[in-house]
């Protein structure tokens, strides 16, 4: 794989934990969010430190392609029929202001910040556009409803987000880090209450944020039911059209975005451990709508998918009252990140936050794709192999594309000799 984002050369920000130290909160993940959960933190002048089992922003954010926008798939109707109008507007007016946080701070951040408009399209007219522009003006949000959208191909209908944008995701997160008390390459091993646990030593902190993808807490939450991860893939194309807009097919999910001059195609989503499209079908999309490009980049990601769609930003656990989490944010982690940093600093110092009730972690987990979680981990377990997950115990499957073993269940992956490429595993597999 050879990423986009790492072709430009960052500094190592931070240093390694040796021996143990005290602070206020202790913010777990060097990502997005927590970066973001960090630096917010540190403007409202609360004394904290990150931790990062690897370098900054070298996980999943390294594979981002980095849309700002309020745009998450055909959202707002279901959540309106799901959770009523008042928390459908809770969760769109969040990722609104996330976006002018965005702009805001990216006005002293030389990230390639770039204003453009967003679009969900059909190519068959069945995949209700219609009603989603209906309840997102309903919501108060300016979205255009079109049959003629400016695209190089012909779709039957689409629907416009204006307030969007797109920038550099690594230049943007390393100007955020500047001046945070930053720990790299310590690995959390386990927390006992507040106290983190790393190979080099413990931080004893008064409250936690677990902001590291997949939790990796089992025994609280139960995060490794109310989620699953899936695989998603990006190929940039030079020789491409010129885009005035990211883009995303309503029913196949595929999405492209500019940047510089190459176009960014992503696709092939599939389940973590499951075969999918994966590159091929972005060659095909590329193949039938731009024929004359050609590939300079393409690499991999992963995403937390949660029962409804939303991210769990919040109380880890009711057991667990000092303990915060932001996790689940599928393929849209760049202003839900920013939404998770307001609605846990706010928590940190006992304030109400207006958005945080409709991403609260405790919101109801009935729903049919939780029993299909359940159902997936019930069968991997009974496969004959002694090649397992040292999280769970459910059996690996080799991915030939990207060389690594995968846990279907709960999306671990592995190099090919077994040491830890993505949580919630927390130690190496024997394969």
């Amino acid at each position: 794989m050879r990423y986009l984002w790492t072709e430009e050369r960052f500094p190592d920000i931070g240093r390694e934990l040796d021996g143990d130290i005290r602070t206020e909160v202790c913010v777990i993940g060097g990502g997005m969010a927590g970066i973001l959960c960090a630096a917010r933190l540190t403007e409202c002048g609360i004394d904290n430190i990150l931790v990062e089992a690897r370098q900054v922003g070298y996980g999943i954010t390294k594979g981002t392609t980095a849309v700002l926008t309020a745009q998450h798939d055909l959202l707002y109707s279901d959540l309106a029929r799901k959770y009523g109008m008042k928390k459908a507007g809770q969760y769109l007016h969040a990722n609104l202001d996330a976006l002018r946080r965005f702009r805001s701070l990216s006005e002293k951040i030389d990230c390639d910040l770039e204003s453009c408009p967003s679009v969900m399209y059909s190519l068959t007219g069945k995949d209700k556009l219609k009603q989603e522009a209906e309840v997102l003006h309903k919501l108060g949000y300016p979205a255009v409803y079109t049959t003629s959208p400016d695209l190089p191909f012909s779709v039957t209908d689409a629907v416009i987000y204006p307030e969007a944008a797109q920038f550099h995701p690594l230049k943007f997160l390393y100007g955020m880090a500047k001046g945070l008390r930053i720990y790299r390459n310590t690995f959390i091993r386990e927390l006992q209450g507040t106290v983190a646990i790393a190979d080099s030593g413990k931080i004893f902190a008064k409250k936690v944020i677990v902001a590291t993808h997949f939790p990796f807490i089992n025994r609280r939450g139960l995060y490794f039911m109310k989620q699953y991860q899936k695989r998603s893939y990006v190929i940039a194309y030079e020789n491409a059209p010129a885009l005035s807009c990211s883009a995303e097919d309503a029913a196949d999910g595929f999405y492209f975005r500019r940047y510089r001059d190459l176009l960014l195609i992503g696709g092939g989503d599939h389940r973590t451990g499951k075969h999918g499209g994966a590159y091929r079908a972005i060659e095909d999309f590329a193949h039938r709508h731009f024929p004359e490009a050609r590939e300079k980049y393409r690499w991999s990601n992963q995403d937390c998918v949660t029962l409804d769609g939303i991210p769990y930003i919040g109380q880890y656990s009711p057991a667990m009252p000092n303990v915060y989490v932001a996790t689940g944010f599928n393929l849209w982690g760049m202003t839900t990140s920013m939404a998770a940093s307001d609605i846990l600093c706010d928590a940190i110092q006992g304030k109400k936050n207006r958005y945080a009730p409709v991403f609260s972690p405790d919101r109801s987990s009935l729903h049919p794709q939780l029993f299909r979680n359940i159902g997936a981990t019930a069968a991997d377990f009974l496969i004959p192999t002694v090649k397992r997950c040292p999280h769970l115990g459910c059996a690996l499957r080799y991915n030939s594309a990207e060389h690594s073993w995968d846990c279907p269940c709960h999306g671990s992956r592995f190099e090919r000799r077994g040491k830890l490429i993505d949580n919630p595993a927390m130690r190496d597999a024997h394969v």
